[in-house]
């Protein structure tokens, strides 16, 4: 009788520690490193891949590196003075091309539009020689990756099992696999009100030329004008007897946004109703409470350093005459107020 029941006992006990061990092997599978198959899976689904970007890239070798969902590396700051230093590589909205991927043993490299470095490929470094020199068997493109860039992908200790969808869903922050044009992904961009609006063909006071762009179109008519405190550009939409907008940009923003009805209403809003974060870029020289940098004090010239400018005996030296303050140039006839009388007039026959 103990003979059965010890063999009972002993067949429990090791289906007991079976169900113990498969939950672990279950969840050391979830952890396991990528693998060759997964690696091949993932060239082959996201590799020449075109994408459109969500953020901005400095020129030059330096890219953007991303970790659990956020852009750790570089800093605001740093990224604001590459921008500054050497411009941006791509911008949002702009459509770009996975064109290599590289397996690192803690992270993935992305490299778009070519990666930040001018690769070769092995017979463009053939050169056939004669007696007018060495030429080479494969020219290569001068104009070949002028704006290559690359993300990071970083784990904490390796790259897991992943999927291209998985990664797609990683690399969000940065890359926007789901947009079917420019315009879409710029917009996923902005605040949910200025998205909104350009859905609408509406201008906002706070947006940029950019967005006013998206927005309603290139204007039919642009005026420059100097109300005597500062200068600004005036975007005219419509032509009466339909509704006219003047839309008044001083720099790159939007202050003024006038509209004048059908039935001869007239609608003025100065009020700031969207709040656009600047570009890095725009920004560097204000950011932190950084002054400009400082004009140069003299003319160019091609004199030598030390060389004295040639003066003529009967002139005196070659220094340039005061001229007479102008007075500002008179506002052209086709300019807004006269533009903006002329339309008022048209819709107040039109109603009549």
């Amino acid at each position: 009788m103990n003979a059965p029941r010890s063999a009972v006992l002993l067949l429990l006990a090791s289906l007991l520690s079976i169900s113990v061990a498969l939950p672990s092997t279950a969840s050391d599978k979830s952890d396991q490193q990528l693998n060759k198959d997964g690696r091949i899976e993932i060239i082959r689904g996201m590799e020449a891949e075109h994408v459109f970007v969500r953020t901005m890239f400095p020129m030059g070798t330096t890219g953007l590196t991303l970790k659990n969902g956020k852009i750790v590396a570089p800093k605001e700051g740093e990224l604001r003075q590459l921008l500054a230093d050497f411009g941006p590589s791509l911008k949002p909205g702009d459509r770009a091309q996975i064109s290599n991927i590289i397996f690192k043993s803690s992270a993935i490299r992305f490299e778009i539009n070519g990666g930040p470095a001018k690769k070769k490929k092995w017979y463009q470094h053939i050169e056939v020689g004669g007696m007018g020199g060495s030429v080479p068997i494969a020219p290569t493109d001068p104009n070949a990756n002028p704006r290559g860039s690359y993300v990071d992908l970083v784990f904490d200790k390796r790259v897991p099992e992943l999927t291209p969808k998985q990664l797609e869903t990683m690399l969000a922050p940065v890359f926007d696999f789901s947009a079917h044009s420019s315009t879409e992904a710029y917009i996923a961009t902005l605040p949910p009100k200025a998205q909104q609006a350009i859905k609408d063909h509406k201008v906002l006071v706070g947006m940029d030329k950019e967005m006013v762009l998206y927005a309603k179109g290139r204007p039919p008519k642009k005026v420059r004008e100097n109300d005597g405190k500062s200068e600004y550009e005036e975007w005219i939409y419509g032509e009466p007897p339909q509704e006219v907008e003047f839309v008044r940009l001083v720099g790159n923003e939007v202050v003024r946004v006038e509209t004048m009805k059908v039935d001869g209403q007239k609608l003025v809003r100065t009020q700031k109703e969207v709040d656009i974060k600047p570009a890095p870029a725009a920004t560097e020289a204000n950011a932190q409470g950084q002054q400009p940098l400082p004009q140069p004090s003299e003319r160019p010239s091609l004199r030598r350093p030390g060389e004295q400018p040639d003066e003529d005996p009967n002139s005196g030296p070659l220094t340039p005459k005061p001229q007479p303050r102008q007075s500002p140039t008179p506002v052209p006839s086709s300019g807004p107020s006269l533009y903006r009388q002329a339309a008022a007039s048209e819709l107040h026959q039109g109603k009549s």
